[in-house]
């Protein structure tokens, strides 16, 4: 008698937590938004680049959580020189690394764009994941307070092209007046910057945890749902006050226009904000804030009599990396969706940025401008598919050819080959599969319909004898399986799902079919 199989030492199948695997309908959807992503961007003249998904540790720089310990924050390990290596925590790092290694021979400025995996060694929770993807856009070689107004202005169009029109907001603060206004309540100096980074994580909370939460976070700390303690910024009642002042809600003037209409005047927001503190690196935010108003103001994305403003001045956006150095900036989605207990809460970020001046200075020692923004490509489908802006089912499978022991599987090849190589449309070519499995035609039948196949290829002995070929529609053969039944109807409909067609006319009749049906693959 045989050996019965161990089962003791199976291996059970279990995917690690924080991360998540993605089949065939999320990938189609997320390739669809994408590609209008890049064509927004190359719209702006960006131009594409890719970087490795592992980087030397050091390469990722300052905005570490803490260099000592190279595994807190990111995923690290050494190699076989004992370097230290770690899976990349953002797509910007990398393009310092690669600007800086290629300097010589990039135009400046350098435009690029890039799309890809990080990766977050943090603990993962509802909507925070250990991997995600990115899509980033960045301008490097440029001082201009321009680079970062077109920044702003890509990303409204961005969000137009993918169907957001009035239903987003591009918020822009600066680093500057944050820093300002934290040496103002004593929190200058290197030996507060750990301090102070600590501020700005807190208050970059502010959405997610409110003004109790970054309070807390602000003074001794904070315990979350599930017990985890946070160390806060320890920081005194007055400071607390102070930084919540102007931080903890948005900072906005709102003027009437001549036809009574409202609307937000960043300039009145910051002749207002000038008069809070006079620390010299405050005023010098406000001034490149002002720049960047004046500039989305001239190209029409202000406000005005008719329309709400697509770009906006608001002291609440933070971002919590290290790097940045000057403009800050968030896309927000203003429409509402249901929390857990059912209550309507702001959908918010997707995107965010700024400008980090400082991070290709490490590799080059002189200074080296540069802005750009990252879009949040989970959260923005996650946003379109509640909004119904984008298709969320999968692409259509491919045509399948059926299989019979009778006939040599050559000529089913030939079959498949002549479809491949055929068009459905100018450029476009038709997707067919030869069946490779061991079932018997049920089998196969399930099978197609498993894959989603818009038909199936038919030919057995008898058919192969007359010279003919079988053509099943299955999209509508599926559609009338609720239908009528009477019995002219239903072989009327029948004739139309099956249908015998000269072997020669192979390809016509599968294009008829993708035709019916509009089917169409990328």
């Amino acid at each position: 008698m045989a050996d019965k199989p161990d089962k003791t030492n199976k291996l059970k199948p279990r995917l690690p937590r924080g991360l998540a695997d993605r089949g065939g309908a999320e990938i189609a959807v997320t390739r669809r938004m994408l590609d209008k992503i890049r064509v927004a961007y190359e719209r702006y003249g960006f131009e594409p680049l890719e970087t490795p998904a592992i980087e030397y540790t050091d390469a990722l720089g300052k905005f570490l959580p803490d260099q000592d310990r190279p595994n807190e924050g990111v995923f690290s390990f050494q190699d076989d020189d004992e370097q230290w290596l770690s899976l990349r925590y953002d797509l910007t790092a990398p393009l310092a690394r690669y600007v800086a290694e290629n300097f010589e021979s990039l135009p400046k400025p350098y435009r690029s764009y890039r799309e890809g995996w990080v990766f977050r060694n943090e603990k993962p929770g509802p909507g925070r994941f250990r991997q995600f993807m990115q899509f980033d856009a960045d301008t490097v070689g440029s001082a201009s307070m321009a680079a970062d107004a077109e920044m702003c202005m890509m990303a409204a169009d961005t969000m137009e092209a993918l169907g957001l029109q009035g239903q987003y907001i591009v918020k822009v603060n600066n680093r500057k007046v944050l820093d300002g206004v934290l040496e103002s309540i004593g929190l200058a100096g290197e030996a507060d910057a750990g301090k102070r980074l600590t501020v700005l994580r807190a208050i970059d909370k502010l959405d997610r945890l409110g003004q109790s939460g970054v309070r807390a976070l602000l003074a001794e700390g904070r315990k979350d749902e599930s017990g985890d303690f946070t160390r806060g910024a320890k920081l005194r009642k007055d400071q607390i006050e102070s930084v919540l002042n102007i931080f903890g809600m948005p900072v906005q003037v709102v003027r009437q226009n001549p036809d009574g209409s409202g609307g937000v005047s960043d300039l009145d927001t910051i002749e207002y904000l000038r008069t809070l503190f006079d620390n010299p690196t405050y005023q010098a935010g406000l001034n490149e804030l002002a720049n960047i108003a004046a500039l989305t103001s001239s190209a029409a994305y202000g406000a005005d009599s008719k329309n709400p403003p697509r770009i906006i001045i608001d002291t609440a956006v933070v971002r919590g990396l290290e790097y940045y150095t000057g403009p800050v900036y968030e896309v927000d989605l203003t429409f509402d969706i249901k929390d857990e207990a059912g209550r309507p809460v702001r959908f918010g970020s997707v995107a965010a940025g700024g400008r980090y001046d400082g991070l290709i200075a490490r590799f080059r020692g002189e200074p080296v401008p540069a802005t750009g923004f990252s879009i949040g490509v989970s959260r923005l489908t996650a946003a379109l598919q509640h909004l119904g802006k984008i298709e969320s089912r999968p692409e259509p499978g491919p045509v399948v050819v059926t299989v019979f022991p009778d006939i040599p599987i050559a000529h089913y090849q030939r079959l498949v080959a002549r479809l491949r190589d055929a068009e459905y449309a100018p450029g476009k070519k038709v997707r067919a599969e030869l069946y490779l499995g061991d079932g018997k035609f049920a089998a196969q039948m399930k099978y197609a319909d498993k894959r989603g196949s818009p038909c199936v290829v038919i030919q057995g002995g008898n058919e192969k004898a007359t010279g003919e070929i079988q053509i099943k529609d299955l999209i509508l053969g599926a559609e009338i399986a609720g239908v009528s039944k009477e019995r002219d109807d239903y072989l009327k409909n029948q004739a139309q799902a099956q249908f015998a067609v000269a072997e020669d006319k192979l390809v016509d009749a599968v294009r008829e079919v993708l035709a019916r049906h509009d089917v169409k693959w990328s």
